[in-house]
C-alpha cells in the first residue's frame, strides 16, 4: 500500500494524516484525467516521485506552529500539499503561474479539508505578502530563483534554522550554487530507493542573499 510508505519515513503521523495521504492517489489520478499536471509515468510512482519527495524538507525543518511558507512554482502542489498535511498549524501560499495548475491545487486541498492553503494564480513577484519560508522544487537555477523572492521575508523569526529557502534539487549543484552560502543535504541520508540518490535539499538563511 503506498500509505506505507510514507509511515515508514513519518510513523508518527495522526489518523486524520493519513486518511489524507492516502486520499492523494485517488484525487491526483481522477484530476489528472481532466488537467495533465503529473505525466502517466509518475502518478504510478506518485508516493515516492511526489509526496515522499516533497516531505524530504520535513526532514530537514520541522516548521513551527504559525509559520508561514510560500510555495513557488507549486505545479500540481508539489511540495505544498504534502507539506501542509504534515504541519497543520503551518500556513501555506502556493503560486503558480499556470492557472489549470492552481484549479488542480484547489481541488486536491479542498477535497482532502486543507485550512492551512491558499492558492494563487499568479507569478511569485506579484505576491505582496511576506514569508517565513519559501520552499519549491526545481522550478529554475537557484541564481534565478533568488531575484525572485527580494521583499518576501518576514523579519521575525521562531524557527529551528533562520527564515529563508529550501529548495528541492537534484544533480550536481556545485556550478549552479557557488557563490553562495548554503546548506546541502542529501536525501539519501534519509529516504531509501535508487531515486533519492542525487536528491539534494538546499537551504539558504535569507541574510545569504539579497532580498
Amino acid at each position: 500500500m503506498a500509505l506505507d510508505l510514507i509511515l515508514k519515513y513519518f510513523p508518527d503521523i495522526t489518523e486524520t494524516q493519513q486518511k489524507q495521504f492516502a486520499a492523494l492517489e485517488t484525487l491526483y489520478k481522477e484530476w489528472n484525467e481532466k488537467i495533465n499536471v503529473i505525466s502517466r509515468k509518475d502518478t504510478e510512482s506518485l508516493y515516492e516521485k511526489h509526496i515522499l519527495h516533497s516531505l524530504g524538507i520535513a526532514k530537514v525543518m520541522a516548521f513551527a506552529d504559525g509559520t508561514k511558507v510560500l510555495d513557488i512554482g507549486t505545479g500540481g502542489g508539489f511540495p505544498g500539499i504534502p507539506l501542509a498535511i504534515l504541519f497543520p498549524n503551518t500556513r501555506f501560499t502556493l503560486v503558480d503561474s499556470i492557472g489549470k495548475k492552481i484549479t488542480v491545487v484547489k481541488g486536491v486541498a479542498e477535497s482532502l479539508g486543507l485550512q492551512n492553503v491558499t492558492a494563487h494564480h499568479m507569478r511569485a513577484e506579484q505576491l505582496k505578502e511576506k514569508f517565513h519560508f519559501v520552499v519549491s522544487r526545481a522550478v529554475t537555477q537557484m541564481p534565478v530563483f533568488l531575484t525572485w523572492l527580494r521583499g518576501k521575508f518576514e523579519k521575525e523569526q521562531f524557527n529551528p534554522k533562520h527564515n529563508g529557502v529550501l529548495y528541492l534539487k537534484g544533480g550536481d549543484l556545485a556550478e549552479e550554487l557557488a557563490g553562495l552560502k548554503c546548506e546541502i543535504f542529501n536525501l539519501r541520508n534519509y529516504f531509501d530507493g535508487e531515486f533519492f540518490d542525487t536528491k539534494k535539499v538546499v537551504y539558504l538563511s535569507k541574510g545569504n542573499f539579497n532580498n
